[in-house]
């Protein structure tokens, strides 16, 4: 395995993780079937996590992107999308209150990444 691929692949399992940890969050306030002594999401929140996991691990733009909202190719199903984005937008602020070292890490790679698309920007435009 390359330095590039275990990259790719390290960048892979900590985004799968950060949104696992969004859906898990999400489920924990929102849903009477999250087991808060085992941490298990109820049936629904788990198929989204899977769902969400399984397009991660088939996504062929993994080596160019950082997260799914900075992709040119949206992969996910209207429904699951709209599942996702409801996730989001209710555990992406509250991130950093029950999980800073991946919301950090989250932001970082996201200045990274606009950054680098405005360099792309530049030199095309």
């Amino acid at each position: 395995m390359t330095a590039r691929t275990e990259y790719t692949e390290e960048k892979r399992k900590k985004g799968q993780l950060v949104v696992e940890e969004m859906i898990r969050l999400y489920c924990r306030k929102h849903h009477d079937g999250y087991d808060r002594k085992t941490g298990r999401m109820c049936p629904a929140c788990r198929q989204l996590s899977d769902y969400a996991r399984l397009r991660s691990e088939k996504c062929p733009f993994m080596e160019q992107k950082t997260f799914c909202s900075c992709c040119r190719v949206h992969c996910y199903h209207p429904e699951m999308r709209e599942k996702i984005r409801q996730v989001m937008r209710f555990s992406g602020p509250r991130m950093l209150l029950y999980h800073p070292a991946l919301a950090l890490w989250h932001v970082a790679c996201s200045v990274r990444e606009k950054r680098k698309q405005r360099e792309r920007m530049g030199k095309t435009g």
